[in-house]
């Protein structure tokens, strides 16, 4: 199964699938070199790029079986009103809706566009669970994992999630905020919930077909 994982970041979502399925063949798309650098690191196996990965979708979206996408969150946060007054107020990036609407009419396998839940009400209905946003074209599970928890910010706040994501996030040395990184890190039980949920419907969908003939 090839797979691509785009804005793939420390890839939270991507850190259990060998547990489900070993024979994968993962392309992570990264614009941030040390965030690149550290993700090959932790998958050594995976084909890692630098690039733009709104731009990498359009251009390869043909090669791959399964794609996942987490476009970046933070003008649909809904900490955008609660800061209003604080900060440069921008557009919400369309980008978003953009390889929604892509993926919807042109991939033909299986995709999950992951984000956070926004201020404003969606503008393509999707499946909520915690405190995301999944676009999908299969039905999640009710819940995808039991451990969601809500870390507030603070001195502790990075040590604690690198407990939580299995990951140590001081190793990052570039120019993003240390926290905003880990914060937005997918739970990776979640990941694998999806992944495992992906991979049933899918050997479901090769018996069926088999069976036809």
């Amino acid at each position: 199964m090839k797979i691509l994982n785009l804005y793939a970041c420390l890839g939270g979502n991507r850190y259990k699938w060998n547990e489900v399925k070993e024979d994968i063949e993962v392309t992570a798309v990264e614009l941030d070199p040390e965030l690149a650098k550290l993700y090959q690191e932790r998958f050594p196996k995976d084909k890692v790029i630098v690039a733009d990965a709104h731009q990498y979708l359009l251009d390869h979206y043909k090669d791959f079986d399964f794609i996942w996408t987490s476009p970046p969150c933070p003008t649909h946060s809904r900490l955008v009103i609660s800061n209003k007054n604080k900060i440069k107020m921008k557009y919400p990036d369309m980008k978003l809706y953009e390889e929604i609407i892509f993926l919807q009419n042109f991939f033909k396998g299986k995709y999950v566009v992951e984000n956070v839940i926004p201020f404003y009400e969606p503008l393509i209905l999707a499946q909520k669970k915690h405190r995301h946003l999944y676009w999908t074209n299969f039905i999640l599970p009710t819940k995808l994992t039991d451990r969601e928890v809500r870390i507030s910010t603070g001195t502790n706040e990075v040590k604690k999630l690198c407990k939580f994501h299995d990951y140590d996030f001081y190793k990052y040395k570039g120019k993003q905020r240390m926290n905003k990184i880990a914060r937005n890190l997918v739970d990776y039980e979640a990941g694998k919930t999806i992944f495992e949920t992906m991979l049933g419907i899918v050997r479901k969908e090769d018996i069926n077909q088999t069976e036809l003939f």
